[in-house]
């Protein structure tokens, strides 16, 4: 575990509760995975709290100032700093000057969670969107989907110990996964990732994300401001980021299986199988 972070999961003392019996049996421990507050400060100035899992907290700072659109990319970003303080740990993110400025005129705080929600924006016109929307993206084959969702759960290891984490994975256009982050908070795993991809120089029109999650507005819109222009979810989507789907150009393949997928197209629900996403 490298300084600049905390363990993903932590051993708890359990018995067994039977519906019949009640509690009884040996103790044991069990994986339980860590969620913990995590400050985002920006110029020195506390911006939000979010609860996140403390792991990869780099990839967190970078990915979640692009996707709130703070920075336009990995060059705004100066420097990030990861502290650990008695309640929990601070990411203190260092802008240029002309982003900080922007930052600042912006005028906008955030109380974040786990959960869901839209925090410290006064109107829909602050929702973060990709501007211009994505161009179309290149067709992926469905056998890359395929051996993505195949390979998907190799590569949550904090998952499999706890059952309780999401993961997002960036995929080849090949279908082979290529780095996935995990995190208590399907926003902050996709912000990790996110967050690696960019500090890591990869260009977005040569994959697609896949995520364990539901596919909210949200993601949409993490994905469509990275400019990846496939998402693929293993959950469904909602109303909303199908709207946002249109609206930023990203491809929706859902409810993802082993076996075959819905590709939400145009409104309407299309088994993906034989056709390229």
């Amino acid at each position: 575990m490298r300084p600049s972070e905390g363990p993903g999961s932590i051993a708890a003392p359990v018995r067994v509760f039977s519906y019949d019996l009640g509690v009884g049996g040996k103790e044991f421990t069990r994986a339980i995975a860590v969620e913990a507050p995590v400050q985002i400060v920006l110029g020195g100035a506390p911006f939000a709290v979010m609860m996140a899992t403390p792991q990869d907290l780099e990839d967190f700072a970078a990915g979640f100032v692009l996707t709130e659109q703070i920075a336009a990319s990995v060059a705004d970003i100066r420097g990030i700093e990861v502290e650990a303080v008695e309640d929990g740990w601070k990411l203190k993110i260092a802008l240029s000057g002309e982003r900080l400025q922007a930052h600042m005129a912006r005028a906008r705080a955030m109380s974040g969670r786990t959960g869901c929600g839209l925090c410290g924006i006064e109107d829909f016109s602050q929702m973060p969107s990709p501007r211009p929307p994505l161009d179309p993206p290149a067709a992926i084959e469905p056998a890359a989907i395929r051996a993505a969702i195949a390979e998907l759960e190799a590569w949550q290891p904090l998952n499999r110990a706890t059952r309780a984490v999401h993961a997002a994975a960036w995929c080849g256009r090949d279908g082979k996964i290529l780095l996935s982050r995990e995190d208590v908070g399907r926003h902050n795993a996709l912000d990790k990732a996110i967050g690696a991809l960019a500090r890591a120089r990869v260009a977005p029109d040569g994959g697609f994300f896949v995520i364990t999650s539901r596919c909210s507005f949200e993601m949409v819109a993490k994905a469509a401001i990275f400019g990846a222009g496939i998402l693929v979810s293993v959950s469904a989507p909602t109303s909303l980021a199908l709207e946002r789907a249109r609206r930023f150009g990203v491809r929706v393949i859902a409810v993802a299986r082993a076996d075959q997928a819905l590709s939400f197209d145009g409104g309407k629900d299309v088994a993906s199988g034989g056709l390229a996403a």
